[in-house]
């Protein structure tokens, strides 16, 4: 018995407790799960999301290619913009965006109350930006500027309405996993779908951070 190895006495423990060892092997291969490196949310929104990007991207491309074509026109309609709604609208947006980290954080560790409170706390980031941002384009359309007004307020209008669309999509999928959240739907075992809208938010937050220093501040 002295003369015993480790590896020997667990064979011999598993042996005598065949049941224990089982519940040991499937703990130890649920933590090597666990540990496995995976794609946080769903596969086939992380597709809408690079496609949306892309889409993002050409935008933008386009905006500051029109931009060398008209300096003085891009100058001088910029300076219009409300440079204070729009970096408010940054604040709100980084904000909500670390309230649905927050969450996704809170319901991993099986705190689902306190995660729908962050939920909250996004969807109220959200609505303030949209209120902001109502209040731009109700300014604009009493001035008189739409679409046709110049290039630039043709971009302006295309990009920020574009994303505003967005933003409205985001908080209603959060509404929804909000409303899943506070009756307990999501936990350890499984937050899935919170992770993915989650994702989702994260780009419309990572579009405005580029968006309003190309529209509103670069001269």
């Amino acid at each position: 018995m002295h003369g015993s190895t480790p590896t020997a006495l667990a064979s011999e423990s598993n042996e005598l407790h065949p049941a224990t060892g089982a519940q040991t092997g499937a703990h130890l291969h649920a933590q090597a799960h666990d540990a496995t490196p995976r794609l946080r949310g769903d596969l086939g929104v992380w597709l809408v999301i690079l496609m949306e990007l892309l889409t993002f991207a050409i935008l933008f491309v386009s905006f500051a290619f029109a931009r060398t074509r008209e300096v003085a026109l891009f100058n001088a309609s910029q300076a219009t913009l409300n440079l204070n709604a729009g970096a408010l609208n940054t604040v709100l947006l980084i904000s909500g965006s670390w309230c649905v980290a927050s969450a996704v954080a809170a319901v991993r560790g099986n705190a689902s109350v306190v995660g729908a409170r962050w939920l909250l706390g996004a969807l109220a980031c959200g609505g303030g930006f949209v209120v902001v941002k109502l209040g731009e384009y109700a300014q604009k359309l009493a001035s008189g500027v739409d679409l046709s007004t110049n290039t630039f307020y043709m971009f302006y209008v295309l990009l920020t309405g574009f994303h505003f669309l967005h933003v409205v999509v985001g908080m209603l999928a959060i509404t929804y996993l909000w409303l899943k959240t506070r009756r307990g739907r999501y936990g350890s075992h499984d937050c899935h779908a919170l992770e993915t809208g989650a994702a989702f938010w994260h780009m419309v937050d990572l579009l405005w951070i580029v968006l309003f220093p190309l529209v509103y501040v670069m001269r």
